[in-house]
């Protein structure tokens, strides 16, 4: 590996390692907001950052492609995608959410809350690409 190979691997260890701190940080504050602020349940703040994050994901994938509107590098790219997102989503607390209502006994909350974050996310997706698709154009 050359000495340029290894500063590019090195700045896109730290794209991704900044953005996933930034996004875990944004993840808290949104549950904490939420939970806290509004006095709303943790499951509405796992289902708002995993819808979120799916709309943010796609926009973004969709304006940095290669015929998108922004050209970005592949450390921008990163910082954004594996990064940010990556933090700021949480499948494994949906996981967990999902689980635990299980255990409580509450089949029927435990899959309109999991099939309701999954289309909604999805959903969220669809959105994200659509209107970059838009600004594409």
């Amino acid at each position: 590996m050359s000495r340029n190979d290894g500063r590019a691997a090195m700045r896109l260890y730290l794209a991704v390692g900044c953005g996933a701190a930034i996004g875990s940080l944004a993840r808290f504050l949104s549950g904490f907001v939420i939970v806290s602020l509004l006095g709303l349940s943790a499951l509405y703040a796992t289902a708002f950052v995993n819808v979120v994050g799916s709309w943010v994901i796609m926009f973004f994938a969709t304006l940095t492609r290669p015929d998108g509107r922004l050209m970005i590098g592949t450390a921008g790219r990163n910082f954004v995608t594996a990064g940010l997102c990556g933090g700021f989503t949480t499948f494994s607390a949906m996981t967990l959410d999902t689980f635990v209502l299980l255990l409580e006994g509450d089949l029927k909350l435990a899959a309109i809350y999991l099939v309701g974050v999954v289309v909604l996310s999805l959903a969220s997706a669809w959105l994200g690409y659509a209107v970059a698709t838009q600004i594409n154009r």
